[in-house]
């Protein structure tokens, strides 16, 4: 998966490394979760909602999620419109207001999750929405599972108690027993979602440009992403100015640049940081984007020289004891110690680093011990269990 701010070339990023993969012989499929599609531009082919060939072993697909959203959410969506009817809203209005929030990205992890498991490729890569957007649907799957584990048993029971009632009394349609049904299904795909991304073969990459403003979001973002237990393993610093017959104008940038990027070297290690030079035109069309991916892989190390596989990156989470304790490990790297909540409520545990929360349920041998401390050490956040039970 590749992410980063907007404008950063996230999509040139992923195409090339899509067009390198094909050319190792890998049959190849990459696609987009972000609603502002372009990489059927970025390819000057065309492209649709299924997987299209754009040269070999190399395919292209821009997800219809209108397609997919009538398939999945169709008892949801009647639902709200009959809610909205009943209340006199306007015909139109209405199918303006059931179209929900951030509802195309969703629909188009699910395809990412159906493409992997369909057996079809070799690699998936996946252009991502831009950092905001994407972590908020990384976040989604754990969020959902919170409330569909406590309270919507409760609410589905309550509803089937009181339909008749309620029905009458307020004059509004009560869901029936297959909204929840679909509701219950899109917490399974969106489950299986997260099966996917947080496989040992699945990794983030970074996409930035060596501006201030810029890395400063990649850190927060690579904490973010870790939190949420996704594995990064590479940075690419893209539109980087060659140093070769400079100008005045262009040695002040270069400097600039060149500060910033033994900044991220610094912060971002042990992740390797591959660079792309600015080049004379935007690369478009399978042979530009070879390559711009040729260059970008060049510095990979002699004993990881494929770009398709995963680069580096820590365990997200590990378990471990010493003679006294367990101690529970989760990857945090960049994280500010001043910026971290901690708080345990029952089985699970409550973590809050810079403005991003996760509920993280604790593993079966953690769940009845009490915690002894914690304590950030480098880029891990190290949470001791007693050994004995209470």
């Amino acid at each position: 998966m590749f992410t980063g701010k907007g404008g950063v070339g996230k999509t040139t990023a992923a195409a090339g490394t899509a067009t390198a993969a094909a050319a190792r012989g890998y049959k190849t499929l990459v696609l987009s979760t972000d609603a502002a599609h372009s990489l059927a531009d970025a390819f000057a082919q065309e492209a649709g909602g299924d997987p299209t060939e754009v040269g070999p072993n190399l395919y292209v697909q821009q997800v219809d999620t209108q397609r997919t959203f009538e398939r999945t959410w169709v008892e949801i969506r009647s639902y709200l419109l009959s809610v909205l009817d009943s209340v006199g809203v306007d015909p139109i209005e209405a199918e303006e207001l059931t179209v929900l929030p951030g509802a195309e990205e969703v629909l188009a992890l699910l395809e990412v999750r159906d493409q992997v498991r369909s057996g079809r490729w070799d690699v998936v890569v996946v252009d991502c929405a831009p950092t905001a957007e994407t972590l908020r649907l990384l976040a989604l799957p754990e969020a959902l599972n919170w409330y569909m584990d406590r309270v919507f048993p409760a609410e589905r029971r309550l509803v089937r108690a009181l339909r008749p009632v309620l029905g009458k009394v307020a004059g509004v349609p009560m869901p029936r027993d297959k909204v929840f049904d679909a509701v219950e299904r899109l917490h399974a795909e969106l489950a299986a979602v997260r099966l996917v991304l947080t496989d040992p073969g699945a990794s983030v990459r970074l996409v930035l440009t060596p501006e201030a403003v810029v890395v400063a979001e990649a850190r927060r973002t690579l904490t973010s992403l870790a939190l949420y237990g996704y594995r990064t393993d590479a940075v690419i610093a893209n539109r980087v100015f060659p140093q070769a017959g400079a100008d005045e104008w262009r040695r002040g940038w270069v400097a600039a640049q060149a500060a910033v990027l033994a900044e991220v070297e610094a912060s971002f290690a042990p992740l390797p940081v591959l660079c792309s030079p600015y080049r004379a035109c935007e690369p478009v069309g399978p042979a530009q984007l070879g390559a711009f991916a040729d260059e970008l892989y060049s510095g990979l190390p002699a004993d990881t020289p494929d770009p398709c596989a995963v680069l580096a990156g820590a365990e997200p989470m590990t378990v471990r004891h010493t003679e006294d304790s367990y101690v529970l490990s989760l990857a945090l790297p960049l994280a500010d110690k001043r910026e971290m909540d901690l708080r345990r409520k029952g089985d699970e545990l409550v973590l809050t680093v810079a403005g991003h929360r996760r509920q993280l349920a604790l593993p079966a041998l953690l769940a009845r011990r009490a915690i002894i401390g914690a304590n950030l050490v480098g880029d891990r956040l190290d949470i001791g269990f007693a050994r004995d039970l209470p």
